[in-house]
């Protein structure tokens, strides 16, 4: 009779002892998952921050372009009262438009700069907002423009 199963574990007499297959190690590999880990989530963070800041400048240019509209908005109403009393002509008053527009950025605390011509006015709005993540990279703020023009419509 042959011993198998527990009694082959006991080492019984006129049994040979059957040693359990050696599972595969290797031995230069110990830690290397934890590097990889480590590497992806700097990756993960990284990307992360990245697509913050792109949002944070996103939004900050939004917010440029929409003071650069009206404040360009806010010049273009200001006519030629007289070209247009005395000839019919409809165009903006370059002064006047300026300093509409100027009077508006101040308002709301905007720098920009604004340029009119009888026939347009064209308003850029320099907006600086914190960085959110930028910091960490030496930045300590972004720094969008937007830039608008407007004409006045008849009708």
């Amino acid at each position: 009779m042959t011993a198998t199963g527990p009694e082959l574990a006991r080492g019984r007499p006129g049994s040979r002892r059957v040693r359990p297959p050696r599972r595969w190690q290797a031995r230069g590999d110990e830690g290397s998952a934890t590097v990889l880990g480590l590497f992806l989530v700097v990756v993960v963070l990284v990307l992360a921050g990245t697509l913050i800041e792109a949002g944070n400048a996103m939004a900050a240019r939004g917010h440029a372009i929409a003071v650069a509209q009206q404040a360009a908005r806010a010049g273009a109403d200001k006519l030629d009262l007289t070209a247009l009393r005395e000839q019919g002509v409809v165009r903006v008053d370059p002064a006047a438009a300026q300093a509409a527009a100027t009077a508006y950025l101040a308002e709301l605390g905007e720098t920009g700069t604004v340029t009119a011509t009888p026939a347009l006015v064209t308003v850029t709005v320099t907006v600086t907002r914190p960085g959110i993540l930028v910091a960490l990279l030496g930045k300590q703020a972004v720094t969008v423009t937007g830039t608008a023009t407007a004409a006045p419509v008849t009708g």
